[in-house]
C-alpha cells in the first residue's frame, strides 16, 4: 500500500480510484472530489481498475457494482486477493438497493456502501472518513513494525547482556585442602541482581561473597555489576572484613544507583585454622550445618547484622567468627530461594530449607542441592519470579 499520499502536506493529497462504466458518473465523482483537494484517477472498467491500482496503488477506491466483463464484486476480490492491495479500501457506490447487494459488499471486503443517487455531502463524509481510518491504519502498522524492531533489538541486548554478566560470575568453585565448594545461580529474567563470587584472600584465605541488589532488570545487573568490581577492591585491599564491606557500602552508598540498595554476606574462610569470619549487611544470615548433631543454625547473630549497603554512608560493620569442625557446612542464599511459591501462591521460606537440609549427614555440594531440589520441587516447576543464588561450603570428614 502506498502511504505516501495520506499525508496532511496540500503537495500530496489523498489518491482515489473512481471506476464507473458510465461516463457522465466518472465525470460528476471526478469533479466533486477534484472540489475537494483529492487527486482522482477515473477509469471506465474494471480490467483497467485493477492495472491502475497495480501500477499506483491508490488510497481509496470508489466502486461501482454494475460493470461489463468484470463486475464491481469481482474487482474487489482480486483486490483482496493481492497482498499489496488488500489493504485499500473499498466503497462500493451502486444502484442496486437490494439489502442481499450490501450484505455481499461487505462479505467480500467493502468498507461502506452508497446508493445512487446519492448526496454529495454524504460522499465526501464518507470518503473523508474511510481516508482518516485507513491513515490511521497505517501509522498504527507502522508503530507496530517500530516495536517488533525495537524488541528485536532489545532482546539482542539483553542477550548480550545475560552472556555479559554471567562472566561476571566465578566460573569455577575453588580448590581449597580439606574443603567443598558449591554454588547455584538463576535469574528469573534475561539479567539478574543476585551475585556471588569466591575471592582469593592473602594468607590462605577465601572470601565467599553472596549479594542480592533490590528490584530486578537492567538497573539491579548495572548495580550488581558495580558491587562485583567494588567487593574485590575492597576485600583485596582491607586486612579486616567488617572494614572491607564498610568501605564497600560507602561505595555503594555515594553511586547512588537508581536508589538502589543491596544486601551482603561475607564469609572469610580460613582453611589453615578451620575457622570462618563472617560480616553480615542486612541480608538472611548463612546458615550453618553441624555434622556432629545434624543440626541447622543462623550463623550470624542479631547484634553482628547490619544494614544493607546503599543506605547510610559510614555505618561501621561488625564481625563475628565460628570454626568449622570435619563434616560441618556453611548455606547462604538469597530470598529467591525463600520467596519460591507453589501453586497457592504459599512460599517455601526458611523452614523449608531447615526442612531440607535435615537427614542423614551430606556433604557441602549435597545439602546445596538438596536445597535447589527442595525448592523446585515445591515450585512445581514453575518458573522463578527472583533472582536465585545459593553458595556453600564445608570441611571434609577426613
Amino acid at each position: 500500500m502506498n502511504s505516501r499520499n495520506l499525508t496532511t502536506d496540500a503537495h500530496q493529497p489523498a489518491s482515489i480510484l473512481v471506476v464507473d462504466d458510465t461516463p457522465a458518473n466518472l465525470q460528476v465523482l471526478a469533479g466533486m472530489l477534484k472540489d475537494r483537494g483529492y487527486k482522482v484517477r477515473p477509469v471506465p472498467s474494471g480490467k483497467l481498475a485493477l492495472q491502475a491500482a497495480r501500477r499506483d496503488p491508490p488510497d481509496l477506491i470508489l466502486l461501482d457494482i454494475n460493470m461489463p466483463e468484470m463486475n464491481g464484486y469481482e474487482v474487489c476480490e482480486h483486490l483482496k486477493a493481492d497482498d499489496h492491495l488488500q489493504g485499500i479500501p473499498v466503497i462500493f457506490i451502486s444502484a442496486l438497493t437490494e439489502q442481499l447487494d450490501k450484505v455481499k459488499a461487505f462479505a467480500i471486503g467493502g468498507v461502506d456502501y452508497i446508493t445512487k443517487p446519492f448526496q454529495m455531502e454524504e460522499l465526501h463524509a464518507r470518503v473523508e472518513t474511510h481516508l482518516k481510518l485507513r491513515r490511521l491504519q497505517i501509522e498504527l502498522e507502522q508503530y507496530s513494525r517500530h516495536l517488533e524492531s525495537a524488541r528485536e533489538r532489545l532482546k539482542l541486548d539483553l542477550e548480550v547482556a545475560r552472556v555479559v554478566q554471567r562472566g561476571l560470575l566465578p566460573p569455577r568453585l575453588p580448590l581449597v585442602p580439606g574443603y567443598e565448594f558449591f554454588a547455584y545461580y538463576e535469574s528469573a529474567f534475561e539479567i539478574g541482581g543476585d551475585y556471588y563470587d569466591f575471592i582469593p584472600l592473602p594468607r590462605q584465605r577465601v572470601a565467599v561473597m553472596l549479594g542480592d541488589v533490590a528490584g530486578k532488570g537492567v538497573a539491579a545487573a548495572l548495580l550488581m555489576a558495580k558491587l562485583s568490581a567494588d567487593a574485590r577492591f575492597c576485600m583485596l585491599t582491607e586486612p579486616d572484613p567488617a572494614a572491607a564491606v564498610t568501605r564497600l557500602n560507602s561505595l555503594i552508598t555515594q553511586a547512588a544507583i537508581a536508589d538502589r540498595f543491596v544486601t551482603l554476606t561475607a564469609t572469610i574462610l580460613d582453611h589453615e585454622n578451620h575457622t570462618v569470619t563472617l560480616v553480615n549487611a542486612g541480608h538472611p544470615s548463612p546458615l550453618i550445618y553441624r555434622r556432629a548433631t545434624r543440626t541447622v543454625a543462623e550463623a550470624v547473630s542479631l547484634d553482628v547484622a547490619g544494614m544493607p549497603l546503599g543506605i547510610q554512608d559510614g555505618f561501621a560493620y561488625a564481625s563475628c567468627q565460628i570454626a568449622l569442625e570435619p563434616g560441618d557446612s556453611i548455606l547462604a542464599y538469597t530470598d529467591g530461594v525463600t520467596e519460591a511459591m507453589d501453586i497457592n501462591n504459599v512460599q517455601f521460606q526458611k523452614k523449608g530449607i531447615y526442612a531440607a537440609l535435615q537427614g542423614d549427614a551430606c556433604s557441602p555440594r549435597a545439602l546445596g542441592e538438596r536445597v535447589i531440589q527442595a525448592a523446585k520441587q515445591f515450585g512445581a516447576g514453575r518458573s522463578p519470579h527472583d533472582d536465585i543464588a545459593l553458595v556453600g561450603f564445608g570441611r571434609l570428614v577426613t
